[in-house]
């Protein structure tokens, strides 16, 4: 069984999620004792694509045309299926981010492959068998998936396996296969990333408020607290909805999923929706004034209080740490 990992990149440049994905296919390898080739589609420069070795992959096939240069999703999904037949790789691995869900079933699909979408573990081979461990109900629960096809896709949900090392040379080798037209029917004219951010699914630390900040302008504290953390902000829905908060910020079932180390809830309620985005994070801490809201049930800390007198006081404790 060979593996290959798709590589997304933003502005020439690989994420974290990115390592982490090359990092899990890796272990499959060992596992199947096989090698990994990772697929790179765009502008990339040959250090950038070298540094995928340090992680595992001993080749890296890179597609760079100017037809290529913007995501278009069923044409990226043809070529990494194209890629998977060279390389007769019968397992494809990729991040559960957003450009990720739309590929992952179109691989599948072309590949005539089982699917498994939010991995958060590797896979189990016991006598013969092929199953993962994946969010399940929006990230409320978890299920364990038995793929009994040939060919394998699995999207890794971001910030579940880590980063690894396993160094070795990773030879680049220039991939140019044949792209139908129809792949390009629908196209993505443009793509508008946050540059001064850090990125919702890739973060490990987020920093969240709901309606108990009462308003926009009070969003300063949460925005002092998340850079003394170095972390992400986030909002619920209806801070989103008010447009206290950009759309980009809101975690939950119909928002960003998220699975940071940390998740610190301020004056966010607990509602189910909510929740079901969050809850994978590693540790979750709220923060809010009143004892019987739902998020205390599922939190691994929280404090009981007016947000406007907490928030504060951790500020003041960072610094003093920091200082």
């Amino acid at each position: 069984m060979s593996v290959l990992v798709y590589v997304e990149q933003a502005d020439g440049k690989f994420k974290k999620s990115v390592y982490e994905a090359v990092s899990y296919a890796k272990a499959i390898a060992a596992q199947a004792e096989t090698t990994l080739t990772a697929i790179s589609i765009g502008n990339v420069d040959e250090s950038e694509l070298k540094e995928l070795g340090k992680y595992g992959a001993s080749k890296v096939l890179q597609v760079n045309t100017a037809q290529l240069k913007d995501f278009v999703n069923q044409a990226y999904a043809s070529i990494i299926a194209e890629a998977a037949k060279k390389e007769g790789a019968n397992l494809v691995v990729l991040s559960n981010s957003f450009s990720g869900k739309g590929l992952a079933p179109r691989i599948a699909v072309k590949l005539n492959a089982g699917l498994i979408d939010g991995a958060v573990e590797l896979p189990k081979t016991d006598g013969g068998t092929f199953s993962v461990k994946k969010t399940a109900f929006s990230g409320k629960a978890f299920a364990v998936t038995e793929l009994t096809s040939d060919a394998k896709v699995i999207a890794l949900n971001p910030n579940a396996f880590g980063v690894k090392e396993s160094p070795v040379d990773a030879v680049i080798e220039s991939f140019s296969p044949e792209v139908k037209s129809t792949d390009f029917a629908a196209v993505v004219k443009e793509i508008v990333r946050a540059t001064d951010k850090i990125s919702l699914p890739d973060a490990e630390l987020v920093v969240s408020a709901g309606r108990g900040l009462k308003g926009p302008e009070n969003w300063g504290m949460i925005e002092e607290l998340a850079s003394l953390l170095g972390a992400a902000t986030a909002c619920s829905k209806p801070v989103s909805d008010a447009d206290w908060r950009p759309h980009s910020e809101h975690v939950g079932q119909t928002g960003i999923a998220i699975s940071p180390n940390l998740y610190i809830a301020i004056g966010i309620s607990g509602a189910i929706q909510h929740l079901a985005g969050v809850s994978s994070s590693k540790v979750i801490v709220v923060i809010n004034k009143d004892p019987e809201a739902p998020f205390f049930k599922v939190a691994d800390y929280g404090i009981v209080g007016d947000a406007f007198e907490v928030v504060p006081k951790l500020i003041q404790a960072l610094k003093a740490h920091k200082a």
